[in-house]
């Protein structure tokens, strides 16, 4: 299980440093490009990372459902810990 605890890692690592990003950039949160950016482009991402390794690596890499859910459990965790710093510390 070290594997899903490293696509948690990873991918809430991603959706954090968008969220820093955009905090750097605004003064305000701009919750369209926040949730575009920040929450389906990286479950977006690992979906089609995980739908490329089952069907375009000749059967090297497998596709696995688990490792999208622990994706998707990455960003969710790291977009509900930035909306709560976000209006916390900045502008909301």
């Amino acid at each position: 299980m070290i594997d899903k605890w490293t696509h948690i890692v990873m991918y809430g690592g991603t959706c954090g440093v968008i969220w820093l990003e955009h905090l750097a950039k605004y003064k305000r949160v701009k919750w369209n490009k926040i949730i575009i950016w920040a929450l389906l482009a990286p479950i977006l991402m690992g979906g089609l990372i995980e739908i490329l390794q089952k069907y375009c690596t000749g059967g090297m890499r497998s596709g696995e459902w688990l490792d999208f859910a622990a994706d998707t459990i990455g960003v969710g965790l790291a977009f509900i810990i930035g909306s709560l710093l976000a209006m916390c510390f900045s502008k909301v």
